[in-house]
């Protein structure tokens, strides 16, 4: 079939990054053979094998997550072919899309391991320094470059980054982990705060020249103990990004706690010493960075070449589409800043896709994008840029046929789950069965198509480590276990009003709650909402008021809500309702059974 691409007679030409080495396949294979010739001991394989992205599977030693480094999120259609064919051949039949853009392939046998390594190389990929205490996937907005309110593209810079500390020594053993992320502009700009290094695109004018930078923040993350990341300075020309970067880094590795695993993450540098102190330290160490830095020191960004576009503008509106069609539309896709073009969302369940999807989508990027490349999102979807609005109904109908046209990924009817007792020691539930339940219910009800609730999200952790990101979301959860009716229960701490972007805030845990009772309780609150809003007000804005006490009628405040709210949560006895005591996904009593966890090397 001709390429829809090729019509529009636009190709823009991306420069592949190979960030992939064939030695570090061998050299995997070789200690994997000393670990089970029991030449090198547990502990110095463990720590090999996350600094080369293999992290542990729940409760089974031989078993492994192989997690893909996905720098900015974009694959290729070459990639998405080869994970295809990896998951078939070493893993389960699917891939996992995480909420750091990765691509996670799981329960994959330790002895497959380098196979799958040798396979991601081939393609110019690689799973070095996806787990471990280094720095991690550096991701970036997926509409970095169509974003009309972008000052300039991201994309190239946060390539940068990622190249230029993949492998550097400067990162090999910090205290624990590190995560840089990107944004496109104020109004995407998500995730900034809540990373160690948070960057968002900026221009000043400085002696009548506009000068290009980002306005940087440091010391945001998530996790049983969270902060918000604090600006470094108004703006930071980008001749000092990369000093900025490095001089921060140099601070975590000499300052950061190497002794107390739970606080050695560099929010709680920064919470313990006080910003202006850390800001301080990190302005004077990036002086000392810059006098003593080579001059071959410096990012390769490497600027992509976007022809201008004069396209005319396409209706979306025909009586003759098919059923589900203008659904997908309203919830699915965004108009690019390039005339005539679009970004289309493929809405997945709880980041999940299955091999023949990918190999399909593969065939769907070539002929629909002009760019030839998809890109993964942290809400666990993917996305399809440069997509014609002319082609969007041929489109719809190849998803359709592949069973990716679902509807809701910009809604509250696409929530986050991390993997939870679905792979990871850690967790105490299964957050990834519970984020699939709420989309298959709350796109039943058609919640997706409401537009009062489409700002409002929902985020679903399988324990208190916020892999699902459950503290900045509209209503989030993290997983536990309590005794209910004198019989062993999974429930969920439900966190009520955390936000997003550069005016981020934290959750407040809200009441506790029974994983059968979460879809009663999210509805309840909804129907709430419907009931005592004030005209034109989303379901974000509602449920914040009612935080500082602003409400009206029956529910004034979060303890008026939270008196509603217990009087659905109550679960029937064992005897009346079993299945109410066995977790989402599972056939068994429940068990809050955990092990080591495998976040840190």
């Amino acid at each position: 079939m001709k390429s829809k691409a090729l019509n529009s007679k636009l190709q823009i030409k991306r420069t592949q990054n190979n960030w992939g080495i064939p030695e570090e396949v061998t050299t995997f294979a070789e200690i994997e053979k000393l670990y089970r010739q029991k030449k090198i001991s547990e502990d110095e394989f463990r720590r090999f094998r996350l600094q080369n992205g293999a992290y542990g599977s729940r409760m089974q030693a031989d078993y492994s997550m192989v997690r893909v480094k996905v720098p900015s999120g974009i694959i290729t259609s070459e990639q998405l072919k080869k994970f295809a064919f990896l998951s078939d051949a070493f893993s389960i039949g699917s891939a996992h899309v995480s909420t750091r853009q990765n691509i996670q392939l799981h329960w994959v046998h330790l002895d497959d391991v380098s196979e799958v390594m040798r396979g991601l190389v081939d393609v110019g990929l690689t799973s070095r320094e996806a787990c471990g205490n280094t720095i991690r996937n550096v991701i970036c907005s997926h509409f970095a470059g169509v974003c009309i309110n972008e000052a300039f593209d991201a994309t190239p810079h946060a390539n940068a980054i990622a190249k230029f500390f993949l492998r550097n020594p400067l990162n090999q053993n910090l205290p624990r982990k590190f995560k840089f992320n990107f944004a496109c502009c104020e109004d995407h700009s998500n995730l900034v705060r809540i990373a160690d290094i948070g960057l968002v695109p900026a221009v000043k004018e400085i002696n009548g020249q506009l000068i290009t930078g980002f306005r940087i923040y440091l010391g945001g993350g998530l996790g049983p103990a969270s902060f918000i990341g604090e600006l470094l300075e108004e703006f930071t020309p980008m001749k000092d990004i990369l000093s900025t970067c490095i001089a921060t880094i140099r601070l975590f590795d000499r300052l950061g706690d190497r002794e107390k695993m739970h606080r050695n993450r560099m929010r709680y540098l920064v919470h313990d010493m006080g910003f202006e102190k850390f800001q301080k330290l990190v302005l004077k160490e990036r002086i000392i960075v810059n006098a003593t830095k080579s001059i071959t020191t410096k990012l390769e960004i490497i600027e992509e070449q976007v022809p201008s576009i004069a396209a005319s503008i396409i209706s979306y509106e025909s009586t003759d589409n098919p059923l589900g069609y203008q659904k997908w539309l309203h919830t699915n896709v965004v108009q690019q800043k390039q005339q005539g073009y679009t970004v289309a969302f493929i809405t997945l369940q709880a980041g999940d896709i299955t091999s023949r999807q990918l190999k399909v989508l593969a065939e769907i990027c070539r002929e629909f994008s002009a760019e030839g490349c998809v890109r993964t999102t942290p809400a666990q979807n993917i996305v399809l840029r440069w997509v014609l609005q002319s082609d969007l109904l041929d489109l719809y109908q190849r998803l359709v046929q592949t069973g990716l046209a679902n509807s809701g990924a910009l809604t509250i009817a696409s929530p986050v789950g991390c993997v939870g007792t679905t792979s990871c020691n850690l967790a105490i539930t299964n957050s990834h069965r519970l984020a699939k339940e709420i989309q298959a219910k709350f796109t039943e009800l058609g919640l997706d198509m409401d537009d009062e609730l489409r700002d409002s999200t929902i985020k679903i952790s399988g324990c208190p480590n916020s892999c699902g990101q459950h503290e900045i979301a509209t209503m989030g959860f993290y997983g536990g276990a309590s005794r209910v009716n004198n019989t062993l229960a999974p429930t969920y701490n439900m966190l009520l009003g955390g936000s997003t972007g550069e005016k981020s805030s934290l959750g407040k845990v809200f009441t506790r709650v029974p994983a059968k009772k979460i879809i009663d309780v999210v509805l309840k609150i909804i129907e709430l909402y419907r009931q005592e809003k004030n005209e034109g007000e989303k379901l974000n804005e509602w449920i914040y008021r009612i935080l500082r006490g602003e409400g009206s009628m029956n529910v004034k405040n979060s303890k008026d809500l939270k008196t509603i709210i217990d009087t659905v949560t109550p679960l029937p006895s064992p005897e009346q309702s079993p299945e109410s005591y066995i977790d989402y996904g599972n056939d068994v009593q429940f068990l809050a059974k955990t092990a080591r966890g495998e976040c840190a090397a």
